[in-house]
């Protein structure tokens, strides 16, 4: 081999010279003075020279799994039920003492752990707290509602470990009627206040009146704002395949649990799969046009806790959940929601098996914020039960904490006693202990 320039070959000298010039080096080592035009090179010098602005498309295409559309985890759900220790002890208990002595124990607990720290209740806690209000101790009332929350069922197709209303693919008979969802809408219609319709469940889009109740309520309202609260799988399940586009046409806003950006995580606290399946779910949102800036389509998330702590600020959260989720999977969203884990159903349940209950009151109560009272759901929020029954808030729905029970919580009124939400204007508020993890940090929605 003939050698050039600092010892290196005649080739190897060709060949950089190819690199750069485009000559082309025959197979003799010798130079052709051939060059390549322009036209024969469409793309060629279509690059910027700014290269450190150019970056790498997402890998979106792993998770657009369309696989996934009319399949269904229900089946895997159950089984995961049928492993799990704790959710099987809590099942024999429940058929021992049924759903009214399971809520009377889970309130004891609660109160014998703020015993033990020395804490009032929580009504005597906010009224030394709060300021007087016309020289008469503080008291929380309702104001005009704004904002009319159904749960139209407990049936869901999954059974999260933080759920507070305890939903399961075993929970068939707790599911609204039309005509109970029929009288909500007349509720909605005479109360010109409200401006927010909040669906929720369970999977409320498993309940055969949620697209009923969406259609006549865009009819009712049209500026209404809808929310969905979707858990994302179940846009997945069979006979839901056009749900994205039934969403999309009726405007619903869609608010969607994501309790973290990491697999491990999610399938932790939602089951096996389920972070593939939400990430699949929100890419066929974005295709539909929700987040994009051409629509105004809304898509935010929710995040909670996996255990027995406080969420982080919720603004810095945020940023980190978009930067994640754009540059992992090419997904976007508007907000995002933190919320505090409630000490009450299944998270009551698993702080007690762990003997966590106690630290967990601690937590709250240390973390008591005067600000966030103002704020408070229940003020503006009228809560209805799958049943009909009318209720302070969601959490105070699943304790059976009606409004207009007696002292053991029997009777209480249902959509069926009023013509308008505005009768409830002004009437106390019910509270009880779990009502510290809505004023704990920065609140919770």
């Amino acid at each position: 081999m003939k050698v050039g320039i600092h010892g290196k070959s005649i080739f190897w000298l060709a060949l950089s010279a190819q690199c750069a010039t485009g000559f082309v080096v025959n197979e003799k080592s010798t130079v052709s003075s051939t060059v390549l035009t322009a036209t024969s090179l469409p793309d060629y010098g279509k690059t910027s020279v700014e290269v450190d602005k150019i970056k790498l498309e997402p890998k979106k295409k792993k998770w657009r799994r369309e696989d996934l559309f009319g399949s269904s985890i229900v089946d895997q759900t159950l089984q995961e039920l049928e492993d799990d220790d704790d959710f099987q002890a809590t099942k024999e208990k429940l058929q021992e003492i049924g759903q009214e002595g399971m809520s009377k124990e889970e309130r004891a607990q609660r109160r014998r752990a703020l015993d033990k720290l020395g804490v009032e209740p929580f009504a005597k806690f906010l009224r030394k707290e709060m300021d007087t209000v016309d020289d008469k101790p503080f008291v929380l009332k309702r104001q005009t509602p704004t904002i009319l929350q159904i749960n139209i069922g407990l049936y869901c197709n999954q059974a999260c470990g933080h759920c507070h209303v305890e939903s399961s693919p075993l929970r068939t008979e707790e599911m609204m009627t039309a005509e109970t969802a029929a009288q909500c809408l007349e509720l909605l219609k005479n109360t010109q206040s409200i401006t927010t319709l909040d669906i929720t469940g369970g999977a409320p889009e498993l309940n055969e009146n949620f697209r009923y109740l969406v259609k006549m309520a865009r009819s009712i309202r049209p500026n209404l704002e809808i929310i969905d609260r979707c858990n994302l799988t179940v846009l997945q399940e069979p006979g839901q395949e056009d749900l994205v586009e039934f969403l999309k046409d009726n405007k619903v806003h869609i608010i969607a649990s994501l309790p973290c950006y990491s697999a491990e995580n999610v399938d932790q606290q939602r089951g096996n799969g389920v972070f593939e399946r939400s990430i699949a779910a929100l890419l066929a949102l974005n295709d539909a046009g929700y987040s994009s800036q051409e629509s105004d389509l809304r898509l935010d998330l929710v995040y909670n806790p996996l255990g027995a702590f406080l969420p982080p600020p919720q603004e810095k959260l945020e940023v980190q959940y978009k930067q994640q989720l754009a540059d992992n999977f090419g997904i976007l969203f508007d907000s995002l929601f933190t919320i505090t884990n409630m000490p009450i159903k299944r998270f009551a349940d698993f702080l007690h098996r762990r003997d966590e209950l106690q630290g967990y009151m601690d937590l709250l109560v240390r973390n008591f914020n005067k600000d966030t009272v103002e704020n408070l759901m229940c003020l503006e929020t009228i809560s209805v039960g799958w049943d009909g029954k009318i209720y302070d808030c969601d959490f105070n729905q699943q304790l059976g904490y009606a409004v207009g029970v007696d002292s053991i919580h029997r009777g209480g009124k249902t959509v069926f006693d009023l013509e308008s939400l505005d009768e409830l204007i002004e009437s106390r508020i019910r509270t009880d202990n779990h009502c510290f993890g809505c004023t704990a940090g920065m609140g919770s929605s």
